[in-house]
């Protein structure tokens, strides 16, 4: 699906975001391990989390989604059937290493496998940790998708991990715990570097045993004695759908929005420390804890950026945000650095890569590197071009606000996988007075 973006003159409203994804991914996961019902609400409907409840309804789990509102009939992890399937994790990463983790601690045998996509992405970093707890796992040659899972002899427990992670990673820390909940010991984990907190804030809130140590990227778990409790939570609006209306604000003339009830997790908001040292005009309003997560309100106007460096802990911050880091760095006055982010290449695309090619076709001055990429902004994008997402939703979003701060129409090609993380995405900004046609 292509769609056609004409450039805007001012953008302005406010709107209540989507729930947040990462929170939507592991609600619905940890709600399955627990006993009884659990109610989430503002429950983000896209086609990654789709992809994590009906992984969940093929191992038996039965849930209802009605109006973002998500009930989830936990079973526990005893309750989980070996699927009569492949579970199909779709494009999203965060199913296939969550769920694996999951049902390795449930001894639950399975396939995971998903898009051709995912098939690229790195599994080895959840494969061989879940091997020295003992768990049969196989991946496809390189450590890739898709994983078998196989069933462990009767008698056979887990061992409890002790381990220093090669890479600081939520995903990988998440799999990990949610193995360790069904392993014999205390799970031991440390990270080179922070990452989301998510999981642990989560854990901590249902009354796990669970210690988190800031300082020195350290979390200690003790599996419970009994099943997870059942939860009840309204989800913050997804910090990282926020940042493409953000940046839309402050690179549109003449713009002031409102986005109400957004996550303030400060594990996740590296890129708002970041577009506030470019010079950022951002209100922080409202600011309040719920279930362990903080959330407000945030209001952008427009705003001369200029160009700074992003290196180091900051990368890991920010991690999903830097194509949209990267459009408002190519409107921005000066020179962008960001370097430390070879990360970057293992997303759904090599986000390196494909951003420099395609915001090299709207006219902007940006070299890649290795680890990063170099920017020599300007007042304006030139836009002009046919662009494409390469099947990443957050490229394809990025692009679309490019679009609306360039001087000539820009076409999104492929711009369907927006659906897969933000799909009010488009409505939200036509509300805000953008043109965008063809979606």
């Amino acid at each position: 699906m292509n769609i056609r973006i004409n450039p805007a003159s001012a953008l302005r409203g406010e709107c209540t975001l989507p729930g947040d994804k990462s929170l939507s991914h592991r609600v619905a996961l940890f709600a399955a391990l627990a006993k009884g019902d659990s109610k989430v609400e503002n429950y983000l409907q896209s086609g990654v989390t789709q992809a994590m409840l009906g992984s969940l309804r093929a191992l038996g789990v039965e849930w209802t989604l009605d109006n973002q509102t998500l009930i989830v009939q936990g079973k526990g992890p005893s309750g989980l059937q070996p699927p009569d399937k492949v579970l199909d994790c779709g494009n999203s990463g965060t199913t296939m290493r969550l769920l694996a983790g999951a049902l390795a601690g449930a001894n639950v045998e399975c396939i995971l496998d998903g898009s051709p996509s995912l098939r690229t992405r790195p599994m080895g970093r959840i494969v061989q940790p879940l091997r020295k707890m003992g768990v049969p796992i196989h991946a496809s040659p390189g450590d890739i998708a898709p994983l078998k899972i196989a069933s462990r002899s009767e008698g056979q427990s887990l061992r409890a991990l002790e381990m220093t992670l090669p890479v600081a990673s939520a995903q990988v820390k998440t799999a990990l715990l949610l193995a360790g909940l069904g392993a014999q010991g205390i799970t031991d984990l440390r990270e080179p570097g922070p990452s989301r907190d998510h999981t642990e804030r989560l854990l901590a809130s249902i009354d796990v045993n669970i210690v988190r140590e800031p300082e020195t990227y350290r979390v200690r778990m003790e599996p419970p004695d009994i099943p997870l409790l059942p939860i009840d939570i309204q989800l913050p609006g997804d910090f990282s759908s926020a940042a493409f209306l953000l940046v839309a604000a402050l690179i549109v003339p003449d713009s002031d929005l409102i986005l109400r009830g957004v996550g303030l997790n400060p594990t996740r908001t590296g890129f708002l420390d970041a577009v506030r040292r470019m010079g950022a005009k951002i209100e922080i309003r409202d600011v309040e804890e719920v279930n362990g997560e903080p959330k407000g309100d945030l209001r952008i106007r427009s705003s001369q950026l200029r160009g700074i460096h992003v290196n180091g802990p900051l990368v890991v911050r920010m991690i999903d945000e830097f194509p949209i880091f990267a459009v408002a760095a190519a409107a921005a006055e000066g020179q962008t650095v960001v370097a430390e982010a070879e990360e970057l290449r293992y997303k759904e695309s090599d986000r390196i890569s494909a951003l420099c090619r395609e915001l090299h076709d709207m006219g902007v001055n940006i070299k890649e590197k290795v680890d990063g990429f170099v920017i020599d902004g300007g007042p304006r994008l030139k836009g002009g071009a046919q662009v494409e997402s390469h099947g990443d939703h957050r490229l394809a979003m990025a692009l679309t606000v490019a679009g609306l701060a360039a001087e000539e129409p820009t076409v999104v090609v492929g711009a369907e996988y927006i659906q897969e993380s933000f799909p009010e995405f488009t409505p939200i900004l036509r509300e805000f007075g953008a043109e965008v046609v063809g979606w």
